[in-house]
């Protein structure tokens, strides 16, 4: 398991996914997977970026183990901000136009059809936040 702790801000994205990346090349992951799991990183750790904190700044941390059987990641953000189930938003009713969907939770749909296994759980003062894919 390898863990990052840093600022929760959209600036540090790049730093969240290169770090993910860097796990996953060294297991052989396809690009596909990677892309995937790319804009999951992009999509969740945004979210803390801009909501958990808000206006304030503050620590998150990326976790990330690799299972065997099946080959898999498990990715976990933590955060100590406001508490926050992202599952417990109602999916948006992809067959409506843009112009008739309301605005947000797209992304997280996003997140849910492309990853394996996603949970959320609030302990501890925590927002704890897993992704779980197979490679």
């Amino acid at each position: 398991m390898k863990e990052l702790t840093i600022d929760a801000t959209v600036g540090n994205i790049d730093r969240v996914t290169g770090f993910v990346n860097e796990q996953l090349e060294e297991h052989g992951c396809s690009p596909k997977v990677q892309a995937q799991i790319d804009i999951a990183i992009d999509e969740l750790f945004g979210n803390i970026a801009s909501y958990a904190y808000n206006p304030e700044v503050g620590p998150a941390t990326v976790r990330v183990e690799l299972k065997e059987n099946p080959l898999s990641v498990v990715i976990t953000f933590i955060d100590h901000g406001v508490p926050y189930d992202p599952l417990k938003k109602e999916d948006p009713d992809i067959k409506l136009s843009a112009e008739e969907r309301e605005i947000g939770g797209l992304g997280i749909y996003m997140v849910k059809k492309t990853m394996d296994g996603i949970s959320y759980e609030y302990k501890n003062g925590q927002n704890i936040l897993t992704i779980t894919k197979k490679i």
